[in-house]
């Protein structure tokens, strides 16, 4: 019996109160069509209802995708588990889905990307959860917030604290889906699956297996249809024993925003030349200064913010492939790409699924990552999940907590305060009105990173900002450099509203990083 089906009929399938997971980061791989097929049902017969979906990172993006909002339907959500989620500007409406969370109107959840693809690998083979260190001291732990987003969710706590071996350990529980919604480029008649026109993989294998070992349905929304035997078996990374319902689409979106490129898929590597460096300005003076951090032949992780340039300076600079770029999404080596392309690469050596990049981000495995801060604490601690004012500019931490939990190195980059202006001139760093909102607080508005576990474990941890630059130093922020033309009290101590201390060998930052030209950087 042939596996090919509508998306009204595939989603006529689902039950009510059914637990669904979808593999999906933004646009790229969000089965669209079957996530609006099933919103629709929903509208016109009111079924399934009182769902939980589980997301290890956002299904759906502000700009064109819907993807979980398709089911931010009154009475459909009862529970939502993400590791993100839709994320946009604040003077935009926020997406269906914060407005539900917001009203209480379901239990929302921001548990740690890893962890979720670790819950549904436990839930795969039938064990009986998570015991892990990552999130410790974070708002993952049951100590803080237990990963609740709303009122609704501290009733029914996510996640505790366990004694095992003598340690306290965070204990998250299996996940076992119903219903795993997935996505690929290619099905062939027995519903096998192979993914050449995508950026990743994500966790599809990871969210069939448990999906279809607890007894579940697994369905696949494809561009397109192959013959029976015609997939070669090595592109195969979801065989069709796995797979129960096939959906074409062919109009899918390869990612947020783009119909397809195949320099995303590396089925072509883009010219080096076609990548566009960043304008000068105090933003490149950040990724340029981040740049000087990193040391030949690392590994090193990347997120989103000032880091997603820190590969262009090295082009720009003649080092690129000097070091190897890592993220969540799974790509390994090649060019991260910017804005509604972010979680992708170009020129790409490799693709991992994404529970296996999670897997060498929570052990340390790299050497350094790059990521951005909203906060920081005297402390250290950093947040950049909430956003208490305007929620939906964030999209909660993804893979942050993961990525920092034992990374070696972080180097985190962000403007030293909110709204101020500024510009270079002379080779020196101008601020035409400065900010309103301090960045530099006494406590953080939530912990995505715990500067004082950062403390206890060792890490090496530097802040850089336009005006200086910041290290961990027994457990205390301290200046150790400045830029040219910023006074160190009046310009920075004074505009941080957390303690701040200051370096006895302080020094100017490189003056060449002010400069608009190349600034000779080897590595």
């Amino acid at each position: 019996m042939t596996k090919i089906r509508t998306a009204a009929e595939a989603v006529g399938l689902i039950q009510n109160g059914a637990t669904i997971a979808v593999n999906s980061s933004s646009g790229l791989l969000c089965p669209d069509a079957v996530l609006e097929a099933l919103g629709q049902r929903y509208a016109a017969e009111g079924a399934p209802a009182s769902l939980t979906t589980i997301h290890p990172i956002c299904a759906g993006d502000m700009f064109g995708t819907k993807g979980v909002d398709h089911l931010a339907q009154p009475g459909m959500i009862s529970r939502i588990i993400g590791g993100s989620y839709p994320s946009g500007p604040s003077n935009a409406e926020p997406p269906l889905i914060w407005q539900r969370i917001l009203s209480e109107d379901l239990a929302a959840y921001n548990v740690p990307s890893g962890i979720i693809f670790d819950m549904l690998r436990e839930g795969a083979a039938l064990r009986p959860g998570v015991l892990t260190k990552v999130g410790m001291d974070t708002f993952a732990d049951p100590r803080r917030e237990g990963c609740a987003m709303n009122g609704t969710a501290r009733q029914q706590p996510i996640a505790r604290v366990m004694q095992f071996g003598g340690e306290d350990w965070l204990y998250f529980p299996a996940l076992k889906p119903d219903v795993a919604i997935i996505r690929a480029s290619t099905a062939d008649e027995k519903g096998n699956l192979t993914f050449e026109q995508e950026g990743a993989t994500l966790g599809a294998m990871e969210m069939a297996l448990a999906a279809h070992n607890n007894g579940g349905l697994v369905i696949a929304q494809v561009r397109r249809v192959a013959a029976q035997g015609t997939l070669k078996p090595h592109d195969v990374k979801v065989p069709g024993i796995l797979v129960d319902v096939v959906v074409e689409a062919p109009d899918q979106l390869q990612t947020t925003a783009t119909l397809y490129d195949p320099a995303i898929s590396g089925e072509i590597f883009r010219p080096l030349s076609s990548f566009e460096c960043p304008a000068f300005g105090p933003s490149k003076v950040m990724a340029r200064r981040v740049a000087q951090e990193l040391q030949k032949g690392w590994a090193v992780n990347i997120g989103f913010g000032i880091s997603a340039n820190v590969p262009r300076i090295l082009l720009e600079e003649g080092q690129h492939g000097a070091v190897t770029w890592v993220i969540e999404q799974g790509a390994v080596g090649g060019v991260p790409l910017l804005d509604f392309k972010f979680g992708c690469a170009s020129n790409a050596e490799a693709f991992v699924a994404s529970p296996h990049q999670f897997s060498y981000f929570q052990a340390g495995g790299f050497d350094c990552s790059l990521l951005s801060f909203l906060e920081i604490g005297e402390d250290g601690s950093v947040n950049v999940s909430r956003l208490a004012a305007t929620p939906h500019r964030t999209a909660g931490a993804g893979g942050f907590v993961d990525i920092t939990s034992r990374a070696k190195r972080i180097i985190f980059s962000g403007n030293f305060n909110a709204g101020a202006k500024m510009h270079i001139e002379d080779g020196r760093l101008v601020i035409d009105k400065e900010g309103k909102i301090a960045k530099i607080v006494p406590q953080v508005a939530q912990v995505s990173f715990s500067g004082r576990k950062a403390t206890e474990k060792g890490q090496n941890i530097t802040y850089v900002t336009e005006r200086c630059v910041i290290r961990l130093l027994d457990g205390k922020l301290t200046v150790t450099e400045i830029a040219p033309g910023i006074d160190i009290e009046r310009d920075i101590l004074s505009q941080a509203s957390g303690t701040l201390h200051v370096a006895p060998d302080l020094r100017e930052m490189d003056a060449a990083l002010f400069r608009d030209s190349p600034m000779g950087l080897s590595l």
